[in-house]
């Protein structure tokens, strides 16, 4: 009798420069874990900061991606977990009341789930529609912080939610793309919370932790404290935009100024020679390495502003003893981690990956957590998730539970 097929769970994420796509199946020794059997990569013309411009480019990308994925895990894929990005994502805070009517006044999984009915059911412009939900904290008859309130005794059930919306345009936009490459898309999450699914352990999760999740043209970031999503923003600014200035302030082509910053790219300016040369297409070039110093700091530190705007808007500035975990392929900038520290006075770190097993060596790199992130959210809340609605979610973090499941049209 021959073996029954693995099931296949895929992590797209489409990003403003680069499209990755990433296959795993259930690790045979650990049914918790994830083992990569295949991964793609393609370049994508077809975004700015995160919104889809040019769908057919996007489409192009997506297929590209997932068919070399596909060709080195032997799966056919069709479904994924996708995110979604750019600065038109906002999330803010809602509160859900009813009351229990049942005889023994016992709060059933039926009544928590009609009070975050409640706290979602909002009055929002006809142009947004909600991505995520998340619970954070219930109350029962006055009594705060409860995580889980069924079973418990009471006549009034509060809870308090931070929800997440985007722009229904450009989630339609995407889903446009994603329907070109013959890919639906399971749930769409935030690339930040999907990056944190990989890179941040229990206990960084419970003390609080900032994720910061720097792509080529946004930086999404997610506050994540006692277990709960806080705070999520995405800024309109990444690596893309040091790329540009090196370009502008150097006097020198795009794929010139993104050599640059791969090769020689620090924030330490004894990282950096006081001459920096580099050979591109047989032709040789030479900058001066103070002004690439200059330049590279610059906009990092700009970058590193709007994060700690969101920390105060948050009320979580210096306040989270997780400190902030540092992904996406900005974050392969040398010295970043020690910067961010200084700027953010904040434990900093670039986050690993150390959760997966099977073809990780070419997907060691802060660059791949959010695909990985996305394929590991895949697995617990696919459509072969034994989650059931109103029950708790037995994967390892809490939060999953806020990923909304598209419905078919």
């Amino acid at each position: 009798m021959r073996d029954q097929s693995p099931t296949y769970y895929c992590g797209i994420d489409i990003g403003t420069q680069t499209v990755r796509c990433i296959i795993g199946i259930q690790d045979q020794n650990d049914a918790s874990r994830l083992s990569v059997v295949g991964h793609g990569t393609a370049q994508n013309i077809g975004m700015r900061k995160g919104i889809v411009s040019h769908t057919e480019d996007v489409t192009e990308a997506i297929i590209k991606a997932v068919t070399e994925a596909e060709r080195v895990s032997g799966a056919n894929i069709s479904t994924a977990t996708v995110n979604v990005n750019g600065s038109h994502i906002q999330g803010f805070d809602s509160r859900g009341v009813i009351a229990i009517s049942t005889a023994n006044k016992e709060i059933s999984p039926e009544d928590r789930l009609r009070v975050e009915e409640a706290a979602a059911t909002i009055q929002m412009p006809p142009n947004r529609e909600i991505v995520q939900q998340f619970s954070r904290n219930y109350s029962v008859d006055g009594q705060d912080n409860i995580k889980d309130p069924v079973g418990m005794q009471g006549v009034r059930l509060e809870v308090d939610m931070h929800i997440v919306t985007a722009t229904t345009p450009n989630v339609r936009a995407l889903f446009d793309a994603l329907q070109g490459a013959r890919i639906y898309p399971n749930r769409y999450t935030i690339s930040s919370l999907a990056a944190a699914e990989i890179t941040l352990n229990r206990q960084q999760r419970e003390a609080g932790t900032v994720i910061v999740d720097i792509g080529a043209g946004t930086t999404s970031l997610a506050i994540i404290e006692d277990g709960e999503v806080q705070h999520v923003a995405v800024i309109p600014m990444g690596g893309m935009h040091i790329t540009n200035d090196l370009a502008i302030g150097l006097k020198t082509d795009l794929d010139i100024a993104e050599a640059v910053k791969i090769e020689h790219g620090s924030l330490s300016v004894d990282d950096i020679p006081a001459e920096v040369t580099l050979s591109h297409k047989e032709t040789e070039y030479s900058f001066d390495g103070g002004d690439v110093a200059m330049i590279i700091e610059s906009r990092v530190d700009e970058i590193l502003e709007y994060v700690e705007k969101e920390l105060k808007r948050a009320g979580k500035s210096q306040k989270l003893p997780g400190g902030v975990v540092l992904v996406g392929g900005t974050a392969n900038l040398s010295e970043l981690s020690t910067y961010a520290k200084e700027k953010l006075q904040l434990a900093a770190r670039v986050g690993t990956i150390d959760q997966v097993s099977g073809l990780i060596d070419t997907i060691e790199n802060p660059a791949y957590a959010t695909a990985i992130g996305l394929m590991m959210l895949d697995m617990y809340l696919g459509p072969d998730s034994n989650i059931a609605i109103g029950e708790p979610n037995p994967s390892f973090f809490g939060f999953l539970d806020g990923l909304w499941p598209l419905k078919k049209s």
